[in-house]
């Protein structure tokens, strides 16, 4: 597949990839067994009553299931793929739900950003899903065609790499002004700037126009299917000889109504699915949230090195890219990173089978989401059973399917694009395999998560590629940057977990011989850390304190040989986490906010996510999908960069941290009072009043936002009333269940 003898991806330390295996720095797993290892036991053995030692033979197991499972560092080389011409074609996926939470400027520019890709244009077809069917998105889309006249051909002109327009006209985001021009640079920039600031006012002034607000019978719940193909009406600002090579760009709104279940992002990716297979039916897909654009041109290239890499090919599914985000502030007081996910969880399970499918930045075989392409001697019967009534869809699953043309404008073209609304339909997906076996899976609203563990149950392996320290994230997205979005989205995330770990998918028991114990161990993790982390923290916040509270003893005392293992677990804990903050290259003030953030999660929206797929599991509530506002408020910007919380959310999230933040501040009081005037051997009580300090002094915010702040982040005063009466009633009632 490849036009050279030269590999296109060096793994490890290879030096470009001159037949090395995988290992640890280069070493033989044999040869280190056999040599390294039992010297390092025997040293053991001979210290073995020493308890470090045991931790030390701990180290010597990983270290041996690090040989067998080594991580993998890999470096690209696009310049030796094929030539364009023998390069497969990519259709890119953008999903949107409407202009009030995801702003139609942004969804704008990582469009135009997925269409300014450095690959060919014949080969590139870009889809963007409008779930709620609004006019002013079409109508912005059309704008976008136009500019992207203007825009294409002047990245390709100057090699421009950062692609998206609003950040390549910002200064924070620009990463070519050290580039070198030639002369008419300027002028050509401006020109394109100011077209720009033309393209973004039409997109304003249209938003403000009733007939673009107005959807009349039409909701974003209830209304038919619309396609348009985006089409060349205007020659303006061009020569009369030039022409500009475009990729394909289509508007796909799915027919959505109330009686019938849409199943949220998954269904609109489905449908996708099917729309493309009839008008482009490219062998790739890379799949984009609406506000993650593409901040490197060669991401899709880096992407092929992988897909043609005769070791991996056959069986790889898809390549994930980690997210990255140009909001973040200094100091992300909400762990907005997500720097465990992409810098230490995605990496050890690359060493397994592959990471997770993350929901964007992943470059995907269509083979894998729709099966294998079917063979002669299928029944068409079975085939419509699994894929739906459409013939023409049928047929783009042959190995011999010839990709349409949609340049005739003719009868054919037509054609499919009726075909196309039928496969758009809500009710194509009735008595099929769609969301079962097909495509995205429907069993979790976390149907990135789950329909990747499926895929690589099935065989298929996964690869991570993250940017080096010196080189550009391949892509950039929006951040939440309050406490409500932040739980929000973590309600939304911890539910669809949830959800994967109670199905019939469940990794703990949905075992393969294709799927090693430690990987599905890896994803079984993962499943149910919502429900792992909820329980035991808000037991570790309430139980402790009550007792303490209450004069009661619940660990050793200090003296007692036994309270050193309660100590080394719980400063063994920290210091791991601290360990992971300081090797990955964070400041101690990161590690900080992790700790805040996950008790913050753990007591609010990982219990609610976990009840309410607990819920769900019982039909005692309806899947729902909350989507993440990607609207920019002033004042919460203003309150992140400055590093304070923004406690204007819902109350069911910040009574919880109030009343936790309560009992604790009311036993460590009590329970000093006790010591100090009762007789109380501290001794005893050390190990809870330790507890009680180290809850109060991470969450320090809370008590800042209850009594100290005046601004209009701070807690309400009914939430702070309402909290007290919870702390009252639960120390009460405690207190006299454990007297009894």
């Amino acid at each position: 597949m490849v036009s050279s003898d030269r590999p296109i991806i060096a793994r490890e330390s290879d030096g470009g990839g001159e037949g090395k295996r995988d290992g640890i720095e280069g070493v033989d797993l044999e040869i280190y067994k056999e040599t390294v290892l039992p010297r390092v036991l025997e040293q053991v053995d001979n210290c073995k009553d020493d308890l470090p030692q045991y931790y030390l033979m701990d180290c010597v197991v990983q270290a041996t299931k690090r040989a067998e499972n080594p991580w993998h560092d890999r470096t690209v080389f696009p310049e030796r793929l094929p030539n364009d011409d023998k390069l497969p074609a990519i259709d890119v996926f953008i999903c949107t739900t409407g202009p009030d939470k995801e702003p139609t400027i942004g969804v704008m520019n990582t469009l135009l950003s997925a269409m300014a890709l450095d690959y060919p244009p014949d080969k590139l077809h870009v889809y963007l899903s409008d779930d709620g069917g609004y006019a002013i998105t079409l109508h912005a889309m059309r704008e976008s065609w136009s500019f992207a006249r203007w825009w294409l051909p002047f990245c390709r002109r100057f090699g421009i790499k950062t692609r998206c327009p609003e950040a390549y006209f910002s200064r924070t985001e620009n990463h070519d002004s050290d580039s070198k021009y030639p002369d008419n640079f300027m002028v050509e920039r401006e020109k394109i700037k100011e077209q720009y600031v033309l393209f973004k006012e039409r997109v304003r002034r249209a938003g403000q126009e009733s007939k673009f607000k107005d959807k009349g019978v039409y909701t974003a719940t209830d209304h038919p299917s619309c396609i348009e193909v985006m089409e060349e009406n205007s020659k303006e600002g061009l020569l009369e000889d030039q022409t500009i090579e475009m990729p394909l760009l289509v508007y796909v709104s799915r027919e959505k109504s109330t009686s019938q279940f849409h199943h949220f992002k998954a269904g609109a990716v489905n449908v996708l699915l099917r729309v493309s297979a009839m008008l482009s039916n490219s062998p790739y897909i890379l799949m984009l949230d609406c506000d993650m654009y593409c901040s490197d041109p060669t991401s899709a290239r880096q992407a092929m090195c992988f897909h043609f890499d005769p070791e991996m090919s056959p069986s790889l599914a898809f390549v994930q890219f980690p997210q990255a985000f140009r909001d973040i502030s200094e100091n992300d007081i909400y762990d907005s990173e997500v720097r465990s996910a992409y810098t230490i969880l995605w990496p050890g399970l690359d060493g397994l089978k592959g990471p997770v499918l993350s929901g964007t930045n992943f470059y995907i075989k269509r083979e894998a989401l729709c099966c294998h392409s079917i063979k002669k001697d299928i029944d068409l019967r079975e085939l419509k059973d699994s894929f739906g009534p459409s013939n023409e869809f049928i047929k783009s699953l042959r190995q011999d399917y010839k990709k349409p043309n949609l340049n005739d404008n003719g009868e054919a073209s037509n054609m499919l694009l009726e075909e196309a609304k039928v496969l758009a339909s809500c009710s194509y997906e009735d008595h099929t395999k769609w969301g079962k076996e097909v495509g995205f899976l429907y069993d979790s609203v976390a149907e990135d998560f789950l329909t990747g563990f499926v895929m690589q149950c099935k065989g298929w392996i996964s690869s991570y590629v993250a940017p080096s320290s010196s080189s550009r994230p391949q892509f950039l997205g929006t951040s939440t940057t309050n406490l409500n979005d932040l739980l929000t989205q973590g309600t939304r995330w911890g539910s669809g977990l949830v959800d994967v770990a109670l199905s019939r998918f469940s990794p703990l028991f949905c075992g393969s011989s294709r799927t090693s114990f430690l990987h599905s161990m890896g994803y079984a993790e993962l499943s149910l850390f919502p429900l792992l982390y909820c329980l035991p923290l808000w037991c570790f916040a309430t139980i402790p304190p009550l007792y303490l509270l209450n004069g009661i003893p619940l660990y050793p005392e200090v003296s007692d040989p036994y309270f050193s293992i309660f100590l080394f677990i719980f400063l063994s804990s920290l210091s791991k986490h601290l360990h992971e903050v300081v090797v990955t290259g964070r400041p101690i003030s990161k590690w900080i906010n992790e700790q805040r953030i996950w008790m913050i999660k753990s007591v609010t929206c990982h219990l609610y996510g976990s009840l309410d797929a607990i819920l769900k599991k019982f039909d005692l509530r309806k899947a729902s999908f909350l989507t993440t506002n990607k609207v920019a408020d002033n004042e919460q910007i203003k309150l992140y960069r400055g590093g304070k919380f923004d406690f204007r959310t819902s109350t069911i999230f910040v009574a919880p941290l109030v009343t936790v933040m309560l009992v604790n501040l009311a036993s460590i009081v009590g329970g000093v009072y006790r010591i100090m005037f009762t007789g109380t051997d501290w001794r005893k009580m050390f190990g809870q009043v330790l507890l009680s300090f180290y809850i109060i002094v991470m969450n320090y915010v809370v008590i800042e936002g209850m009594v100290l702040r005046k601004d209009k982040g701070r807690i309400p005063l009914y939430v702070n009333v309402l909290s007290i009466v919870f702390s009252l009633i639960f120390l009460s009632l405690g207190s006299i269940i454990i007297s009894n």
